[in-house]
């Protein structure tokens, strides 16, 4: 009896085999195949951060752009109400910045659309790496793309003159705080309140500024 069932237990070893080979490369595959989504989700995070990194420069370059252009405003008295609005300075600097910032990254910007109220940045990128080889057939040639909205704010409201404000009067100021020149055409000082915050500016004595970011706020946009 013995002989039979040794002979038995090897055929039946034999045949199980074949089987465990085809678990195992099933278990491989599987495992190769979770890598391949690994890698796909890694780069298409990249490509996220790339975005948004991308739109929040534009929208930091355009701030900036935004603040000087308002301060040279003042200065001439006329024009600046605007730019203090968010509006009227070109976006192909801002949009350059975002080229700029996503190359740091290792993508590339694909668009960069400026809408102009509220002034935003709608940015989209692809990666510069692509997937990588995979047991899942074209990763090898597949970038990542993604995109991101960055927001300029404005902080800031005009403040209005006291009733009895006679700046305006003599020149110095005028009546609706909205400066503007007085009667010798000079410029007059203007005044704004941004987060809570007073500023007096006067074109004659253009000090203690406000910095870009306590005019305009940037955030993404989700």
């Amino acid at each position: 009896m013995t002989a039979p069932l040794t002979r038995r237990g090897r055929r039946d070893a034999g045949q199980a085999f074949p089987l465990y080979i085809v678990a195992v490369g099933g278990l491989l595959f599987l495992a190769l195949a979770f890598f391949a989504v690994g890698q796909a989700a890694a780069t298409r995070n990249g490509a996220q951060t790339a975005a948004d990194a991308a739109a929040l420069a534009a929208g930091q370059k355009y701030r900036k752009l935004l603040s000087e252009g308002f301060l040279d405003a003042v200065g001439d008295g006329t024009g600046w109400e605007d730019l203090l609005n968010g509006r009227g300075v070109p976006s192909e600097g801002a949009c350059e910045n975002a080229g700029w910032f996503a190359g740091r990254n290792n993508a590339s910007v694909t668009s960069c659309t400026p809408d102009s109220w509220p002034t935003s940045f709608s940015v989209t990128v692809k990666t510069r790496n692509t997937v990588g080889d995979s047991v899942i057939p074209g990763t090898e040639h597949k970038h990542a793309s993604a995109g991101a909205k960055a927001v300029v704010v404005p902080r800031c409201t005009i403040d209005p003159a006291s009733p009895d404000d006679d700046k305006a009067a003599d020149g110095k100021g005028s009546k609706d705080g909205k400066g503007g020149k007085g009667k010798d055409d000079k410029p007059v000082p203007v005044e704004i309140t941004c987060d809570g915050k007073n500023w007096i500016l006067d074109p004659d004595n253009l000090h203690d500024l406000p910095e870009a970011a306590d005019l305009f706020a940037v955030r993404l946009a989700h």
